[in-house]
Protein backbone atom coordinates (compact mmCIF):
# COMPACT_ATOMS: atom_id res chain seq x y z
CA UNK A 1 0.00 0.00 0.00
CA UNK A 2 1.33 3.41 -0.92
CA UNK A 3 0.57 6.67 0.86
CA UNK A 4 2.83 8.59 -1.53
CA UNK A 5 1.28 11.89 -2.57
CA UNK A 6 -1.91 11.25 -0.57
CA UNK A 7 -3.68 13.65 1.79
CA UNK A 8 -4.29 12.45 5.37
CA UNK A 9 -7.67 14.02 6.13
CA UNK A 10 -9.76 11.44 7.97
CA UNK A 11 -9.47 8.20 9.90
CA UNK A 12 -11.93 6.82 7.34
CA UNK A 13 -8.93 6.40 5.04
CA UNK A 14 -7.47 3.69 7.29
CA UNK A 15 -8.09 -0.01 7.70
CA UNK A 16 -6.14 -2.30 10.02
CA UNK A 17 -3.48 -3.06 7.41
CA UNK A 18 -2.82 0.63 6.75
CA UNK A 19 -2.73 1.34 10.48
CA UNK A 20 -0.17 -1.41 10.98
CA UNK A 21 1.93 -0.02 8.14
CA UNK A 22 2.01 3.40 9.83
CA UNK A 23 2.86 1.82 13.19
CA UNK A 24 5.70 -0.26 11.73
CA UNK A 25 7.27 2.87 10.23
CA UNK A 26 6.66 4.82 13.46
CA UNK A 27 8.58 2.21 15.47
CA UNK A 28 11.50 2.51 13.05
CA UNK A 29 11.65 6.25 13.82
CA UNK A 30 12.51 5.78 17.50
CA UNK A 31 16.33 6.02 17.12
CA UNK A 32 15.93 9.42 15.44
CA UNK A 33 13.37 10.75 17.90
CA UNK A 34 15.62 9.63 20.76
CA UNK A 35 18.62 11.41 19.14
CA UNK A 36 20.59 8.17 18.89
CA UNK A 37 20.95 8.85 15.18
CA UNK A 38 20.13 11.62 12.71
CA UNK A 39 18.70 11.32 9.22
CA UNK A 40 18.71 13.88 6.43
CA UNK A 41 16.30 12.04 4.17
CA UNK A 42 14.14 15.18 3.79
CA UNK A 43 17.06 17.61 3.51
CA UNK A 44 15.78 20.55 1.45
CA UNK A 45 12.09 19.67 1.85
CA UNK A 46 9.73 22.28 3.32
CA UNK A 47 6.72 21.78 5.59
CA UNK A 48 4.06 24.47 5.54
CA UNK A 49 2.75 24.32 9.12
CA UNK A 50 -0.53 26.25 9.04
CA UNK A 51 -2.31 26.54 12.39
CA UNK A 52 -5.31 28.85 12.26
CA UNK A 53 -6.47 27.76 15.73
CA UNK A 54 -4.43 27.86 18.98
CA UNK A 55 -2.14 24.88 19.43
CA UNK A 56 1.12 24.12 21.14
CA UNK A 57 1.68 20.39 21.21
CA UNK A 58 0.26 19.45 17.82
CA UNK A 59 1.91 22.34 15.99
CA UNK A 60 5.32 21.77 17.58
CA UNK A 61 5.00 18.00 17.18
CA UNK A 62 4.42 18.32 13.44
CA UNK A 63 7.37 20.70 13.13
CA UNK A 64 9.63 18.54 15.29
CA UNK A 65 8.74 15.41 13.31
CA UNK A 66 9.64 17.11 10.04
CA UNK A 67 12.89 18.56 11.42
CA UNK A 68 13.92 15.13 12.71
CA UNK A 69 13.68 13.83 9.13
CA UNK A 70 15.98 16.64 8.01
CA UNK A 71 13.36 19.00 6.59
CA UNK A 72 12.66 22.68 7.18
CA UNK A 73 9.48 24.23 8.62
CA UNK A 74 7.64 27.42 7.71
CA UNK A 75 4.78 28.38 10.02
CA UNK A 76 1.67 30.50 10.11
CA UNK A 77 -0.22 30.77 13.40
CA UNK A 78 -3.56 32.45 14.02
CA UNK A 79 -6.27 33.53 11.62
CA UNK A 80 -5.51 37.24 11.96
CA UNK A 81 -1.93 36.82 10.78
CA UNK A 82 -3.02 35.13 7.56
CA UNK A 83 -4.55 36.32 4.29
CA UNK A 84 -7.72 34.46 5.26
CA UNK A 85 -8.52 37.45 7.49
CA UNK A 86 -8.51 39.58 4.33
CA UNK A 87 -11.10 37.39 2.64
CA UNK A 88 -8.84 35.00 0.74
CA UNK A 89 -10.50 31.63 0.11
CA UNK A 90 -9.09 28.35 1.40
CA UNK A 91 -8.64 27.24 -2.21
CA UNK A 92 -6.52 30.29 -3.09
CA UNK A 93 -4.47 29.94 0.09
CA UNK A 94 -3.85 26.29 -0.73
CA UNK A 95 -2.73 27.04 -4.28
CA UNK A 96 -0.23 29.60 -3.04
CA UNK A 97 1.15 27.84 0.04
CA UNK A 98 1.47 24.51 -1.77
CA UNK A 99 3.76 26.20 -4.28
CA UNK A 100 6.07 27.08 -1.38
CA UNK A 101 5.89 23.68 0.34
CA UNK A 102 6.44 19.97 -0.21
CA UNK A 103 3.80 18.98 2.35
CA UNK A 104 1.35 20.92 4.53
CA UNK A 105 0.01 20.31 8.04
CA UNK A 106 -3.08 22.35 8.82
CA UNK A 107 -5.45 23.08 11.71
CA UNK A 108 -8.59 25.17 11.28
CA UNK A 109 -11.58 25.83 13.58
CA UNK A 110 -14.26 24.95 10.99
CA UNK A 111 -15.32 21.35 10.35
CA UNK A 112 -14.48 20.23 6.83
CA UNK A 113 -12.11 23.15 6.24
CA UNK A 114 -8.94 21.07 5.86
CA UNK A 115 -10.57 18.86 3.23
CA UNK A 116 -11.71 22.00 1.39
CA UNK A 117 -8.17 23.37 1.58
CA UNK A 118 -6.75 20.08 0.25
CA UNK A 119 -8.82 20.44 -2.92
CA UNK A 120 -6.65 23.41 -3.89
CA UNK A 121 -3.33 21.98 -2.74
CA UNK A 122 -0.72 20.58 -5.09
CA UNK A 123 1.08 18.75 -2.25
CA UNK A 124 -0.07 16.31 0.46
CA UNK A 125 -2.09 17.87 3.30
CA UNK A 126 -2.22 16.39 6.82
CA UNK A 127 -5.22 17.30 8.95
CA UNK A 128 -4.11 18.70 12.32
CA UNK A 129 -7.72 19.12 13.48
CA UNK A 130 -10.75 20.74 11.86
CA UNK A 131 -13.17 22.10 14.44
CA UNK A 132 -15.09 19.44 16.33
CA UNK A 133 -14.88 17.12 13.34
CA UNK A 134 -11.68 15.05 13.18
CA UNK A 135 -8.10 14.82 14.39
CA UNK A 136 -6.71 11.82 12.50
CA UNK A 137 -3.06 12.09 13.51
CA UNK A 138 -4.06 12.36 17.19
CA UNK A 139 -6.25 9.28 16.80
CA UNK A 140 -3.39 7.34 15.23
CA UNK A 141 -0.94 8.34 17.97
CA UNK A 142 -3.56 7.45 20.60
CA UNK A 143 -4.06 4.05 19.01
CA UNK A 144 -0.29 3.55 18.76
CA UNK A 145 0.00 4.40 22.46
CA UNK A 146 -2.79 2.00 23.40
CA UNK A 147 -1.11 -0.81 21.45
CA UNK A 148 2.26 -0.16 23.12
CA UNK A 149 0.83 0.22 26.62
CA UNK A 150 -1.25 -2.94 26.39
CA UNK A 151 1.64 -4.91 24.91
CA UNK A 152 3.71 -4.14 28.02
CA UNK A 153 1.22 -6.25 30.00
CA UNK A 154 0.79 -8.88 27.25
CA UNK A 155 -2.61 -7.56 26.14
CA UNK A 156 -4.02 -6.75 22.72
CA UNK A 157 -6.50 -4.16 21.49
CA UNK A 158 -8.93 -6.87 20.45
CA UNK A 159 -11.03 -7.62 23.54
CA UNK A 160 -9.93 -4.62 25.60
CA UNK A 161 -12.07 -2.28 27.73
CA UNK A 162 -11.73 1.51 27.30
CA UNK A 163 -13.46 4.19 29.40
CA UNK A 164 -13.75 7.61 27.75
CA UNK A 165 -14.46 10.50 30.12
CA UNK A 166 -15.43 14.15 29.84
CA UNK A 167 -16.48 16.22 26.85
CA UNK A 168 -17.37 13.48 24.40
CA UNK A 169 -19.64 15.76 22.36
CA UNK A 170 -17.07 18.31 21.20
CA UNK A 171 -13.91 16.22 21.74
CA UNK A 172 -12.74 15.45 18.21
CA UNK A 173 -9.99 13.18 19.57
CA UNK A 174 -12.50 10.69 20.99
CA UNK A 175 -14.58 10.82 17.80
CA UNK A 176 -11.63 9.88 15.61
CA UNK A 177 -10.24 7.33 18.09
CA UNK A 178 -13.62 5.61 18.37
CA UNK A 179 -13.79 5.24 14.59
CA UNK A 180 -10.38 3.55 14.54
CA UNK A 181 -11.16 1.31 17.50
CA UNK A 182 -14.32 0.18 15.70
CA UNK A 183 -12.00 -1.65 13.27
CA UNK A 184 -10.92 -4.01 16.05
CA UNK A 185 -12.81 -6.86 17.74
CA UNK A 186 -14.86 -7.26 20.92
CA UNK A 187 -14.02 -3.93 22.54
CA UNK A 188 -16.02 -2.71 25.52
CA UNK A 189 -16.64 1.05 25.56
CA UNK A 190 -17.72 2.87 28.72
CA UNK A 191 -18.67 6.43 27.80
CA UNK A 192 -18.76 8.73 30.85
CA UNK A 193 -20.06 12.26 30.27
CA UNK A 194 -22.78 14.69 31.35
CA UNK A 195 -25.91 14.04 29.30
CA UNK A 196 -25.39 17.38 27.54
CA UNK A 197 -21.85 16.36 26.48
CA UNK A 198 -22.52 12.73 25.57
CA UNK A 199 -20.88 11.02 22.61
CA UNK A 200 -22.77 11.87 19.39
CA UNK A 201 -25.34 9.27 18.39
CA UNK A 202 -23.68 8.60 15.05
CA UNK A 203 -20.42 7.61 16.78
CA UNK A 204 -22.25 5.36 19.24
CA UNK A 205 -24.14 3.73 16.38
CA UNK A 206 -20.93 3.16 14.44
CA UNK A 207 -19.34 1.44 17.43
CA UNK A 208 -22.38 -0.73 18.11
CA UNK A 209 -22.86 -1.65 14.46
CA UNK A 210 -19.25 -2.84 14.40
CA UNK A 211 -20.18 -5.37 17.11
CA UNK A 212 -18.77 -3.68 20.21
CA UNK A 213 -20.40 -3.26 23.63
CA UNK A 214 -21.24 0.28 24.73
CA UNK A 215 -22.19 1.50 28.21
CA UNK A 216 -23.29 5.14 28.55
CA UNK A 217 -23.30 6.79 31.97
CA UNK A 218 -22.80 10.12 33.73
CA UNK A 219 -21.26 8.54 36.85
CA UNK A 220 -17.49 8.25 37.26
CA UNK A 221 -17.23 6.04 40.34
CA UNK A 222 -17.76 2.35 39.65
CA UNK A 223 -17.12 2.69 35.91
CA UNK A 224 -13.33 2.91 35.77
CA UNK A 225 -12.44 -0.79 35.90
CA UNK A 226 -11.00 -0.59 32.39
CA UNK A 227 -7.73 -1.34 30.62
CA UNK A 228 -7.54 2.24 29.30
CA UNK A 229 -9.02 5.38 30.87
CA UNK A 230 -9.06 8.21 28.31
CA UNK A 231 -9.78 11.55 29.97
CA UNK A 232 -10.61 14.66 27.94
CA UNK A 233 -10.83 18.33 28.82
CA UNK A 234 -13.92 20.48 28.41
CA UNK A 235 -13.59 22.01 24.93
CA UNK A 236 -14.51 25.49 26.16
CA UNK A 237 -13.66 27.06 22.79
CA UNK A 238 -16.55 25.08 21.22
CA UNK A 239 -19.21 26.41 23.62
CA UNK A 240 -21.41 29.44 22.86
CA UNK A 241 -20.10 31.16 26.00
CA UNK A 242 -17.54 30.70 28.76
CA UNK A 243 -20.33 30.53 31.34
CA UNK A 244 -21.83 27.57 29.50
CA UNK A 245 -18.48 25.76 29.45
CA UNK A 246 -17.90 26.46 33.14
CA UNK A 247 -20.99 24.42 34.07
CA UNK A 248 -19.03 21.25 33.28
CA UNK A 249 -15.47 22.07 34.29
CA UNK A 250 -14.20 19.89 37.10
CA UNK A 251 -17.17 17.52 36.95
CA UNK A 252 -15.03 14.44 36.31
CA UNK A 253 -11.73 14.62 38.15
CA UNK A 254 -9.31 11.75 38.45
CA UNK A 255 -6.75 11.63 41.26
CA UNK A 256 -4.69 8.91 42.89
CA UNK A 257 -7.32 8.16 45.55
CA UNK A 258 -10.04 7.63 42.92
CA UNK A 259 -7.61 5.60 40.81
CA UNK A 260 -6.74 3.31 43.73
CA UNK A 261 -10.40 2.79 44.67
CA UNK A 262 -11.93 2.35 41.22
CA UNK A 263 -9.29 1.41 38.64
CA UNK A 264 -7.38 -1.80 38.09
CA UNK A 265 -3.79 -1.84 39.29
CA UNK A 266 -2.55 -1.60 35.68
CA UNK A 267 -5.21 0.71 34.19
CA UNK A 268 -3.48 3.05 31.73
CA UNK A 269 -4.39 6.75 31.98
CA UNK A 270 -4.42 8.77 28.74
CA UNK A 271 -5.28 12.35 27.83
CA UNK A 272 -4.78 14.15 24.48
CA UNK A 273 -3.38 17.20 26.29
CA UNK A 274 -3.34 19.90 27.33
CA UNK A 275 -4.82 18.82 30.63
CA UNK A 276 -6.51 21.66 32.47
CA UNK A 277 -4.63 21.83 35.78
CA UNK A 278 -6.41 24.91 37.08
CA UNK A 279 -7.99 24.31 40.47
CA UNK A 280 -11.56 24.60 39.19
CA UNK A 281 -10.94 21.91 36.56
CA UNK A 282 -7.97 19.72 37.53
CA UNK A 283 -8.99 16.84 35.25
CA UNK A 284 -5.93 14.74 36.09
CA UNK A 285 -4.53 15.64 39.48
CA UNK A 286 -0.79 16.21 39.83
CA UNK A 287 -0.70 13.46 42.43
CA UNK A 288 -0.95 11.05 39.46
CA UNK A 289 2.37 12.27 38.05
CA UNK A 290 4.33 9.51 39.78
CA UNK A 291 1.85 6.81 38.81
CA UNK A 292 3.69 4.57 36.30
CA UNK A 293 0.43 4.00 34.45
CA UNK A 294 0.05 7.71 33.63
CA UNK A 295 0.86 7.53 29.91
CA UNK A 296 0.10 11.11 28.87
CA UNK A 297 3.73 12.10 28.26
CA UNK A 298 4.57 8.83 26.50
CA UNK A 299 1.47 9.58 24.42
CA UNK A 300 2.88 12.98 23.41
CA UNK A 301 6.24 11.40 22.56
CA UNK A 302 4.47 8.87 20.35
CA UNK A 303 2.90 11.74 18.43
CA UNK A 304 6.30 12.67 17.01
CA UNK A 305 6.92 9.06 15.88
CA UNK A 306 3.55 8.75 14.17
CA UNK A 307 3.86 12.11 12.42
CA UNK A 308 7.38 11.24 11.28
CA UNK A 309 5.94 8.05 9.80
CA UNK A 310 3.15 9.93 8.01
CA UNK A 311 5.58 12.45 6.53
CA UNK A 312 7.89 9.67 5.35
CA UNK A 313 4.97 7.74 3.83
CA UNK A 314 3.27 10.66 2.09
CA UNK A 315 6.58 11.83 0.64
CA UNK A 316 7.58 8.31 -0.36
CA UNK A 317 10.84 8.02 1.60
CA UNK A 318 9.84 5.45 4.23
CA UNK A 319 12.39 2.92 2.85
CA UNK A 320 15.19 5.46 2.44
CA UNK A 321 15.44 6.93 5.95
CA UNK A 322 18.40 4.82 7.12
CA UNK A 323 20.32 5.56 3.89
CA UNK A 324 20.73 9.18 5.03
CA UNK A 325 21.90 8.54 8.60
CA UNK A 326 24.63 10.44 10.39
CA UNK A 327 25.93 10.71 13.94
CA UNK A 328 24.53 12.92 16.72
CA UNK A 329 27.47 15.05 17.97
CA UNK A 330 25.71 16.81 20.88
CA UNK A 331 24.86 15.60 24.37
CA UNK A 332 21.43 14.02 24.71
CA UNK A 333 19.79 11.88 27.37
CA UNK A 334 16.60 11.24 25.40
CA UNK A 335 17.61 7.64 24.86
CA UNK A 336 17.18 7.13 28.61
CA UNK A 337 13.56 8.32 28.70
Amino acid sequence: MSFKGEHILSVKQFDRDKIQQVFDIARSMEPYARRQKRTKVLDGAILGNLFFEPSTRTRVSFGCAFNLLGGEVRETTGMQSSALSKGESLFDTARVISSYSDVIAMRHPQAGSVAEFAEGSRVPVLNGGDGANEHPTQALLDLFTIEKELASSQQQMDGMHIAMIGDLKFGRTVHSLSKLLALYKNIQFTLIAPNELAMPDEIVSLIENAGHKVRITDVLEGNLNADIVYQTRIQEERFPSQDEANKYRGKFRLNQEIYTRHCKSNTVIMHPLPRDSRLEANELDNDLNLNPNLAIFRQADNGVLVRMALFALTLGVENLVSNYECEVPWYSNKGQS
